[in-house]
């Protein structure tokens, strides 16, 4: 074999390998998908999406009512419609979860946020970091006041005038 051939059949195997360890496994990609499911990370574009018919109406139809008629009869299944989307969504959202995590770390943090402790956590995990960034917020403005005055007194102490 040509010290070219070998050159690009080790580029090609170097390529090879680094895809597949970029490719989660079917069964991290399963344990993902679940998580993802338990998570309820896709119901948001769920909800988006028909939002988004809703407004594209108007900018298909173009006020004509006969398009409107046949706008509103091709989305009436709504769900069908935008199936795909919300599939690829959540294959995507998986496979990023399935590349950060192994398969069996993944079916761990599913059977926590499965319990009812975990869906707990997730039905106050948005107050509860909006609560803390506002405590973090308080904490650094109260530090920041404080700081300020002891820097002012400081500079008094040696004749300055701040």
């Amino acid at each position: 074999m040509s010290r070219r051939m070998l050159t690009i059949a080790g580029v090609l195997l170097l390529f090879t390998c680094a895809a597949s360890a970029q490719t989660p496994s079917p069964e991290a990609m399963d344990a993902a998908r679940k998580l993802v499911a338990t998570l309820k990370i896709a119901d948001p574009y769920r909800a988006l999406l028909p939002q988004l018919l809703l407004k594209l109406r108007p900018v298909v139809a173009q006020d004509r009512p006969e398009i409107e008629r046949d706008y509103d009869a091709m989305t009436a299944a709504g769900s069908e419609i935008y199936a795909p989307a919300l599939a690829a969504i959540t294959d995507q959202i998986a496979a990023l979860y399935a590349a950060s995590f192994s398969a069996d770390e993944l079916r761990q943090i599913e059977a926590f946020y499965a319990q009812p402790v975990g869906q707990k956590f997730l039905a106050k995990s948005d107050a509860l970091a909006q609560a803390s960034a506002q405590v973090g917020q308080d904490v650094s403005q109260k530090v920041a006041d404080d700081l300020k005055q002891r820097l002012i007194e400081q500079l008094r102490q040696k004749g300055r005038k701040p």
